[in-house]
This record gives structure tokens, C-alpha cells and sequence, in this order.
């Protein structure tokens, strides 16, 4: 069996995928392939990690804009939880910002 046509379109895809990477990176198929498959690991990982960097971004603006008011950012937290006021971290970080 030789399949001429399934490896081509395998390898097509998998160098379509590695389009713009560096030097013979975008041209040879197994250092190709190599890169793609660590490329899918980061973005994985990384649609986590924006997750948190993106939390740690809000806290660090409520933390500049409570002491304004006269409050520490984790007595502000505390204040809001004692009466079940639900506003997430992203809402506070964009009221800290803009008011």
C-alpha cells in the first residue's frame, strides 16, 4: 500500500500549520511537526495562564484604587462579602479605572 495521497495531505497541513516560522522550521516536515506539536502545548496552556494574568491585572488595579476610599483591597474584598454583594473582580477593576 503505498498512500501517496494521505501522507501528502498530512504533511500539507501539518506545514500549513507552521507557516511563518523561522529558517527551515516552516519547510521541513519533521522539525516542522516538532513545533506545531509544542505550539499546540503552549496554547493550551496558555488559554489558561491569560486566565490568571488577567485576574492578577484586576486585583492590582482594585488594590490602587482602594486606598482612595481609605480601605486595604482585602478589607474592600471582606466588606463586599459580608453582605452577599456579588460584583467580580472584573466589574470592580473596570469601576477602579474609569470613576
Amino acid at each position: 500500500v503505498k498512500g501517496g495521497t494521505v501522507t501528502r495531505k498530512r504533511r500539507k497541513r501539518v506545514l500549513k500549520l507552521a507557516k511563518g516560522f523561522y529558517g527551515s522550521k516552516h519547510t521541513l516536515f519533521k522539525t516542522a511537526k516538532e513545533l506545531v506539536m509544542n505550539s499546540y502545548n503552549y496554547a493550551y496552556r496558555d488559554r489558561r495562564q491569560k486566565k490568571r494574568d488577567f485576574r492578577k491585572l484586576w486585583i492590582a488595579r482594585i488594590n490602587a484604587a482602594a486606598p482612595m476610599n481609605g480601605l486595604s483591597y482585602s478589607k474592600l474584598m471582606h466588606g463586599l462579602k459580608v453582605p452577599v454583594i456579588d460584583i467580580n473582580r472584573k466589574k470592580l477593576a473596570d469601576l477602579a479605572v474609569n470613576d
